[in-house]
């Protein structure tokens, strides 16, 4: 029996495949769990109507990321922070700030979205890389000034 794929079935395929199963599987274990349905011509197409609109989806959203990114490329954030003798911060400077600082510019940025390994503790310019989706990253110079 030939039935199109709901949810993703470890050891048969992802959602909305269309697979070929035994009739018992189908009837006893696939169908009552909602985990597939019967390949009718009608629900073929429709899957099919889904998978392109996910993927006209995703290509939009990765077009976007890879615009924010190239506008995020040319971006320097100034920083003020108070620092002792040496340059050395009496805090630090967080993904936190940083996304606030893009957020202030204009840029859609979460905290989550900054990938600091660890917090920035010294005066200086950093270059800091900002995720915008899986695969796109964007580079951002992060000066930090001592404040007076």
């Amino acid at each position: 029996m030939k039935v199109v794929l709901l949810a993703d079935v470890r050891g048969l395929g992802r959602a909305g495949e269309v697979v070929e199963v035994k009739d018992g599987y189908a009837r006893n274990y696939l169908l009552p769990r909602g985990l597939a349905a019967e390949a009718t011509a009608g629900r073929v197409r429709e899957m099919q109507d889904h998978q392109q609109a996910r993927a006209r989806r995703q290509e939009r959203e990765r077009e976007e990321a890879a615009r924010l990114a190239a506008a995020l490329e040319g971006v320097a954030v100034d920083l003020r922070a108070r620092a002792g003798e040496g340059g050395r911060l009496f805090g630090s400077v967080t993904a936190a700030d940083v996304a606030e600082a893009l957020a202030a510019r204009g840029f859609a940025v979460s905290k989550r979205q900054v990938e600091l390994d660890e917090p920035i503790k010294a005066v200086g310019t950093y270059t800091v890389p900002v995720r915008i989706a899986p695969g796109v990253v964007a580079r951002v110079q992060v000066n930090v000034v001592a404040a007076r």
